[in-house]
């Protein structure tokens, strides 16, 4: 294998998908096989919670994130039954679950590690500021609650309020947050999509079908914007996902198959990589359909 040469500093790029997430084990397995490494991360939702571990060690995350996402579920991510969430909902107003299954995950994950200062890399938080509707990009302070701030899905957790601003899921605006690894000054992009990057659902037939499809669409169409824009200016490697399947971001129970698939594909698409200057190499969407009538027809 040839060596993958791209400018420094290299940002990774880590996107929000729930239980997709899992995608990224094998992404992160694949790149540090061929010795792609980041100087910067950058994360919104699961991408901030993988990132976080990727920016406290990075040599060691990708065999630490395979372990937690081994023992990830739903019901502890989510935790409580039917009777819980509606105590919850009454209680809270605003969301079904509390945050203390995740939170649970991240101390796990983070051995110790209280404060961005404590990491081995720059590392940024994508959340959304409820006050001004802005995403907001978190690089100092305690780490915990900027994650959870990040992952923060409305009406599924609770908003997190910290430094005087009331914040959520930062996947609302920045899903892929490829303008704030720009900003924190990347001069070469990799990202891992969690939300089959490459791959066009195909049209619903089912409810899982259906859920997966408009959550794919919702969330890729600011990454097509903005890897076309930054791609005009530095060289942006958008890793392929595995085949589209129909797990909602919601569903743990495919872990193991995500994590196996992702890492074929990456490291398939790795292999074959030559970077030569800014462009766009991969890239969220699926290869657009052919017409072959007008729509008048």
């Amino acid at each position: 294998m040839r060596p993958i040469s791209l400018p420094a500093p290299v940002g990774f790029v880590l996107g929000g998908g729930g239980s997709l997430g899992a995608i990224q084990v094998g992404m992160l397995r694949a790149l540090a096989e061929r010795d792609v490494v980041p100087d910067l991360v950058v994360g919104t939702s699961v991408g901030s919670v993988n990132g976080a571990l990727l920016a406290l060690d990075p040599a060691a995350a990708p065999a630490r994130l395979a372990a937690i996402w081994a023992r990830m579920t739903r019901s502890r991510v989510f935790p409580g039954g039917p009777v819980s969430q509606l105590r919850t909902l009454r209680r809270g107003r605003t969301h079904l679950f509390r945050n203390t299954g995740l939170a649970e995950v991240l101390a796990e994950g983070l051995s110790g590690a209280r404060d961005f200062a404590e990491l081995r890399l720059p590392f940024g938080a994508v959340a959304v500021d409820a006050h001004t509707g802005l995403p907001a990009l978190l690089r100092s302070g305690p780490l915990v609650p900027a994650i959870l701030a990040s992952s923060a899905i409305p009406g599924i957790y609770p908003p997190v309020h910290l430094a005087g601003r009331v914040l959520y899921d930062g996947g609302v605006l920045a899903n892929v947050p490829i303008r704030q690894a720009l900003a924190m000054g990347a001069r070469s992009l990799v990202v891992l999509d969690c939300t089959f990057p490459g791959h066009l659902p195909t049209v619903p037939r089912t409810l899982a079908e259906t859920l997966l499809f408009w959550a794919t669409l919702g969330m890729r169409n600011q990454a097509v914007l903005e890897a076309d824009l930054a791609a005009a200016a530095v060289p942006v490697v958008y890793l392929p996902g595995p085949p589209v399947q129909a797990v909602t971001p919601l569903d743990f129970g495919h872990t193991a198959e995500l994590v196996a698939a992702s890492y074929e594909a990456s490291g398939s698409f790795l292999d074959e990589l030559r970077v030569a200057g800014p462009g766009l190499y991969g890239g969220p969407a699926g290869p657009a359909p052919e017409l072959d009538r007008d729509f008048g027809d």
